[in-house]
């Protein structure tokens, strides 16, 4: 299915689910594609997105979901927080049709979920792949009732802590909201989309251009690999160059991608002191992580590279 507009994309995802078919958008297809070479959780039907121009827009406020990670890359046209972090995704061929939407979208990720068929049913299934059999989850043994599976992608955190909104289209209309709402914490169900609906663009505020930021990214090798865990941090000087906001996010460390303004609050409130309110900071979000045996590093590894990660992410306010 080829639809070239948002409404018939909508459409047709209606009509094909009213005969009982079940359907998947594909943008870019490197995160669908390879899961369904796989047989993870294939569906009937597919509707491609790749000829919607509306949503291509890439602009310092706006960044539609078919918007390839290669041009959000290039810089120039985006925040450069937003740049960053999809220069940090994978390899340049796989950025080349790798879009916004669907890295936003990406599926969770585990390693006894993302394995062959044959290697799957050795183990009896898993919670996330279960061929109907109701299996337990591997990570959490004894349940079958949450699924833990890790999100590993890179810019929704950014965009995050750059307070985006994310607009959505379904049959029951357009709605939007913001974006650290828009996941929920299960490994299956992984976010609010509803049936039929899809992510259409994202936009940023019109004062983006005053914050400043930093990504930075654990994985296994620089030239490819998921997060292991990552950080994105960005701030707002004031008039008199003091510190006026800061926000932080995580990725990669549990099902979701998590806002910490729990753990920022206390900090700024206390009065901003350079490498002492870091640390404080750093140490606060370790603790407040939680991530699980399911990839490639350990858990205790993943959670004391949070603290140091979030240390180089503020290097810039230590003088502050």
């Amino acid at each position: 299915h080829l639809p070239t507009t948002v409404s018939e994309a909508v459409q047709i995802s209606a009509e094909l689910r009213a005969e009982g078919r079940e359907t998947d958008w594909v943008a870019g297809g490197t995160d669908l594609l390879p899961n369904y070479k796989w047989h993870l959780n294939a569906k009937s039907d597919v509707i491609s997105l790749a000829r919607i121009e509306e949503m291509t827009t890439v602009s310092m406020t706006e960044i539609g979901a078919m918007a390839r990670l290669s041009e959000i890359a290039e810089g120039g046209k985006t925040h450069p927080l937003i740049a960053e972090a999809a220069k940090k995704v994978a390899s340049s061929l796989i950025r080349n049709s790798a879009t916004l939407g669907g890295n936003i979208c990406l599926d969770t990720r585990c390693f006894w979920f993302n394995q062959g068929e044959d290697w799957r049913a050795s183990i009896d299934w898993c919670l996330k792949c279960d061929c109907g059999t109701g299996a337990d989850c591997r990570v959490i043994p004894n349940q079958n009732e949450l699924c833990v599976a890790t999100y590993q992608a890179d810019l929704a955190p950014n965009l995050m802590v750059l307070d985006a909104t994310i607009h959505l289209a379904g049959p029951d209309g357009e709605r939007s909201l913001p974006i650290s709402e828009f996941f929920k914490l299960d490994g299956i169900t992984r976010n609010v989309l509803r049936e039929g609906e899809m992510v259409v663009k994202v936009t940023l505020p019109d004062d983006v251009g005053k914050w400043r930021g930093e990504y930075q990214k654990l994985r296994l090798r620089e030239s490819w690999d998921f997060p292991e865990a990552g950080v994105a941090a960005a701030w707002r000087l004031g008039s008199d160059g003091s510190l006026a906001e800061l926000k932080i996010a995580t990725t990669a460390l549990e099902s979701i991608p998590r806002l910490h303004e729990q753990e920022v609050a206390p900090v700024i409130a206390a009065g901003w002191r350079g490498e002492e309110s870091i640390t404080a900071l750093a140490k606060a979000i370790q603790l407040t992580v939680k991530p699980v045996n399911n990839t490639a590093f350990p858990p205790n590894y993943r959670k004391k590279m949070t603290r140091v990660m979030c240390e180089r992410s503020l290097g810039q306010l230590r003088k502050i």
